[in-house]
């Protein structure tokens, strides 16, 4: 019975060579590609992609599931007895024009692979584009571009090829950061003990900060109005809102607090009279 069935599904011809009973495997053919496909993604989702960052697993699952689908294609036209070669050669001349009209596109799909594959940046980490004057969180490292959530909560989409060839300060990698800030005191004060009281004022009152290394003090500079000290502090990468925006604070409360001068700019006007 079943084989009457293929039999005259076989002789039911539709167009051409093709034939009700040819359609019907090619669609078996198609629609199994699909699940496969499917689970595919599933698997790698549950037992590979965890152990692979974000961005990478992403683009490795789209080319997991879209490879199945084309391969699928393939067999799909083969049962349909469809030639495929002259499609391929009038394909072929047409990338090559298709390839010079889009010298970027092709610029930043390259340059999407050696950023997955060197791996910069991960998702979640903290940037900064010196040459873009970028910083941020970067969301995403697409097939074309990638995504950076900027501090003030805008999202930034940036062309692979200019982000790949930019220079990249990672924020996140380091587990400790430093910060530094530069204060003035008068040329009446006693630097040792300027320095003795913003060293203890940032013990005290900052004690996410490092004590190896600790706090460093230089002098910057003598100014026209103020010796200057440039502070260096060190804490550990997660306290970095706690740590930059207080630290001229802090030094400001401990100058105060030992009513040592911070001066203004300073002046002499010489009338040219005895």
């Amino acid at each position: 019975m079943v084989l009457e069935l293929l039999q005259s599904l076989s002789e039911m011809q539709l167009v051409g060579e093709l034939t009700v009973l040819s359609l019907l495997i090619g669609g078996i053919i198609m629609a199994g590609g699909i699940i496969i496909a499917k689970i595919a993604k599933l698997l790698f989702h549950k037992y590979y992609a965890p152990s692979l960052p974000k961005d990478t697993a992403q683009n490795i699952s789209k080319l997991i599931y879209f490879g199945i689908l084309i391969i699928s294609f393939l067999g799909f036209t083969s049962s349909q007895g469809i030639d495929l070669s002259g499609i391929m050669v009038a394909g072929g001349i047409f990338a090559v024009v298709i390839g010079f009209a889009t010298q970027s596109v092709v610029s930043n799909l390259i340059s999407g692979l050696f950023l997955i594959v060197e791996k910069p940046a991960k998702h979640g980490d903290t940037i900064d584009l010196p040459d873009m004057g970028i910083s941020g969180t970067l969301l995403d490292i697409g097939t074309f571009s990638s995504k950076v959530r900027r501090f003030d909560g805008t999202v930034t989409r940036i062309p692979n090829d200019k982000f790949f060839t930019s220079n990249i300060r990672s924020l996140t990698l380091s587990t400790v950061r430093r910060a530094d800030a530069v204060v003035g005191i008068s040329y009446n004060s006693d630097i040792e003990n300027a320095i003795l009281v913003m060293k203890n004022e940032i013990l005290q009152t900052m004690p996410f900060v490092l004590q190896i290394p600790e706090p460093e003090f230089r002098i910057e500079a003598l100014g026209d109005s103020s010796v200057n000290i440039h502070v260096f502090v060190w804490y550990p990468k997660d306290d970095w809102s706690q740590a930059q925006p207080i630290l001229l604070g802090t030094l400001k409360r401990a100058l105060d607090n030992a009513s040592i001068e911070i001066p203004f700019p300073q002046r002499v006007i010489w009338s040219g009279k005895d």
